[in-house]
């Protein structure tokens, strides 16, 4: 049995994932062993006691630990993963866009997670020379496991949302900053993404470009990728803001926990009830209130959100927007209730007809939570990546 390295102590949901496959590793038979990045040097001290050489491996999320940390390059630049032989596995939460400077330069023994099969045709198209080692759903944690879930009826808020806001005009800086020929056309490919919002940045950014100049190498159009994440928020943001709205102006309380929703612009702004920024167990126990918990997917078109699995483990009713992964999962209706976000006039009333129904809600609730512990915790992710570490 492979020796696995995880680390805590930077970006905290990754932390809490993190400790989450960790303890399943724990029961595969695993020595795991938890690197605290906030104590970094104390850390690598205890690391070199736990290390085997030939049997150690780094399971990550986002590059933790191959950034440029200091503390893990020798004097020769050299970075720990490669001078010890540890294969790394890096489960890459965002789009590999985010992280062209990082996937120029990775360890020799590594292995690139992908949770959105998008991301993975990406990665095989521009980065052909790195190992993509699996697609890997983000998945979800039940924060009082063997006890009942809160009845839907006796639940405190109607409608939650997770996450933070961004004002979209927030990006203009970047959209506007060379001229109006180029103003015109980023805002084009935002346009075409908000009328057809299953389409991926990539493609409507390859399709414009073709448009524009006909001829476009791929490593020019590799590095004009690279460049467009604002794109990728400006939409992100903006759908993120318009379900919110639509629910508060339709005279649905919203309970919102996290940053930046005191900018969000509503008709009826008594209906957005701003709480606090929750870390990951936060989250958990307001989802152990709430009847409906409402997501919007960080344009993943072919994946899932932690979110949806962690609103059905504790016992409330998931509604989503969906993608290629989830269509072939979950069941509208059924399971989750799902709104298309080219109608989302349509998303207060499929909300107000779920309140109206305390025992609907439950049924669809008591099925999610089903479908989430039988295939979806971070368990079952746990078991593929033991799978795949020990058949190395």
């Amino acid at each position: 049995m492979k020796k696995i390295m995880f680390f805590v102590g930077d970006i905290e949901t990754q932390g809490y994932f993190s400790l989450q496959i960790a303890e399943a590793m724990k029961q595969l038979g695993h020595e795991v062993f938890i690197y605290d990045l906030a104590r970094a040097w104390n850390s690598t001290e205890k690391f070199f006691r736990f290390f085997e050489k030939g049997n150690t491996v780094l399971i990550n999320f986002n590059f933790h630990g191959m950034s440029g940390e200091e503390y893990f390059l020798d004097e020769n630049d050299t970075m720990m993963w490669d001078a010890l032989d540890i294969p790394s596995y890096n489960i890459v939460v965002d789009h590999p866009m985010y992280y062209h400077h990082f996937l120029e330069k990775v360890p020799r023994n590594y292995h690139h997670i992908s949770i959105d099969r998008n991301h993975e045709k990406y990665m095989r198209r521009f980065f052909p020379e790195i190992a993509c080692a699996l697609f890997l759903p983000l998945a979800g944690t039940e924060l009082y496991p063997n006890k009942s879930n809160v009845p839907i009826a006796y639940r405190k808020y109607d409608v939650m949302m997770v996450g933070n806001y961004c004002v979209p005009e927030t990006f203009e800086q970047y959209i506007t900053r060379i001229d109006d020929e180029y103003t015109a056309f980023y805002h084009g490919m935002i346009d075409d993404l908000l009328a057809n919002p299953y389409k991926t940045v990539e493609e409507v950014a390859e399709a414009h470009l073709r448009e524009e100049l006909e001829e476009v190498p791929e490593e020019e159009l590799k590095k004009v990728m690279a460049a467009l994440t604002f794109i990728d928020l400006y939409v992100r943001y903006t759908v993120r803001g318009r379900a919110v709205q639509q629910l508060a102006d339709a005279g649905i309380k919203v309970h919102v926990f996290g940053d930046g929703w005191d900018s969000l612009s509503c008709k009826h702004e008594e209906n957005l009830i701003l709480m606090n920024n929750l870390d990951s167990v936060g989250c958990l126990k307001k989802l152990c209130q709430t009847k409906i918990s409402l997501n919007v997917m960080p344009w993943f078109k072919d994946g899932a959100h932690d979110r949806i699995f962690n609103t059905m483990l504790n016992g409330a009713v998931c509604l989503t927007d969906s993608s290629v992964y989830l269509d072939s999962i979950l069941h509208d209706g059924t399971d989750s209730c799902i709104y298309s976000l080219e109608h989302m006039e349509h998303l207060p009333e499929i909300a107000a007809g779920l309140l109206a129904d305390p025992d609907r809600m439950q049924r669809i609730a008591d099925e999610g939570y089903k479908l989430a512990k039988a295939g979806h915790t971070w368990a079952h992710r746990a078991k593929q990546l033991h799978e795949l570490i020990e058949g190395e």
